[in-house]
């Protein structure tokens, strides 16, 4: 195995769910610019992007969103708190504007991009507010993981979670006056010593159980 290849199975072997933060210990900018970059990098289906990211700093808004967050102490430790969001409203006022960026920035002719465009505009018209959410989270689902491999070869640790009251986290961040809707939470920082989580040997099935092959 190479160095390059051996350093990123280490990384995934040291990085682990963090259950509690050095509140001491802030993530540096420019490594919260890389991880804004990563989300941003993120592939998504059909290319639409249907994602934004909330990084909270604000120990006040972290606090806030902890009493909603079922009292995990790892939303009001960490460095920083991401909150991976969906766009609710995919129509084709949105879809437009994807392919216009595309159009913008690849320099592609209106004619080679249409007929998968209009076929985007019917297909998501036809979809039920609940699908098109359900979508959405597949997708957030996505940036997620990528975000966590990014924090494993940064050394920064994260604590992937799903549990947390959505329609609280809605409210205190006015996701819905920017018509979206939280779908994930990434609490991130750098774990605290007295974290016992941290020694505990990762569990995992062997790769003849989930690896297939032929």
């Amino acid at each position: 195995m190479l160095k390059k290849e051996l350093d990123m199975i280490n990384a995934l072997e040291w990085r682990y769910a963090t259950k509690k933060f050095d509140e001491s210990k802030i993530i540096e900018s420019d490594k919260i610019e890389l991880l804004k970059n990563a989300f941003n990098l993120t592939p998504t289906s059909y290319g639409l992007q249907p994602l934004r990211l909330v990084v909270i700093k604000s120990q006040e808004l972290k606090d806030k969103l902890f009493e909603h967050s079922y009292n995990q102490i790892q939303v009001k430790t960490a460095s920083h708190v991401l909150v991976i969001c969906i766009e609710n409203t995919i129509d084709e006022k949105f879809i437009r504007h994807i392919f216009e960026l595309q159009k913008e920035i690849r320099n592609v002719k209106d004619e080679i991009v249409n007929s998968f465009r209009e076929f985007l505009i019917k297909d998501f018209d036809k979809r039920s507010e609940q699908d098109i959410k359900e979508w959405g989270k597949n997708q957030a689902y996505l940036a997620m993981g990528n975000l966590l491999t990014v924090c494993a070869a940064e050394k920064i640790d994260a604590c992937p979670m799903e549990g947390f009251v959505n329609s609280a986290y809605d409210d205190i961040l006015g996701l819905d006056e920017k018509d979206l809707s939280s779908a994930l939470v990434l609490p991130i920082g750098y774990r605290a010593k007295d974290d016992k989580f941290a020694d505990f040997k990762k569990v995992r099935r062997s790769q003849e159980e989930t690896i297939i092959e032929y």
